[in-house]
């Protein structure tokens, strides 16, 4: 199917927008869940770099633009609702703005209290000094 094409099967919010889920296609480890619309889908297939379209900003962004942490697709899916997609991607750094390599660094305790599992790459201020 021609990329062009692909975002007209998928099922979309009311925003135009559709689930991005990002995994390490080296190690299956979920790094992060972002949202895209058609033009960040054709910009992820064709500069082969993640780009999301940012729902509180309304704007375009590329995974490492600021912070040299970039997503380098390798293979992207289509769930079987065709309301998600899958991007597998070979991850520099940290995928999480917080400086750890998954946004999914917490794990729900048994007190419910969440309890940091991941070591921190770097700290927030390392990652976008200016």
């Amino acid at each position: 199917m021609p990329q062009e094409n692909l975002f007209d099967i998928l099922k979309t919010d009311d925003a135009g927008l559709v689930c991005a889920v990002v995994q390490d296609a080296a190690s299956g480890q979920v790094l992060m869940v972002g949202y895209m619309d058609r033009e960040a889908l054709r910009r992820t297939l064709t500069e082969g770099k993640v780009c999301f379209f940012s729902r509180s900003r309304q704007k375009y962004w590329v995974k490492g633009e600021t912070s040299g942490h970039f997503q380098f697709v390798k293979d992207v899916r289509v769930d079987c609702d065709q309301d998600a997609i899958l991007v597998q991607v070979e991850q520099v750094g940290a995928a999480c703005h917080e400086g750890f390599r998954s946004c999914f660094f917490r794990r729900v305790g048994e007190d419910g209290a969440l309890e940091t599992v991941e070591e921190r790459l770097k700290t927030p201020e390392e990652i976008y000094r200016k």
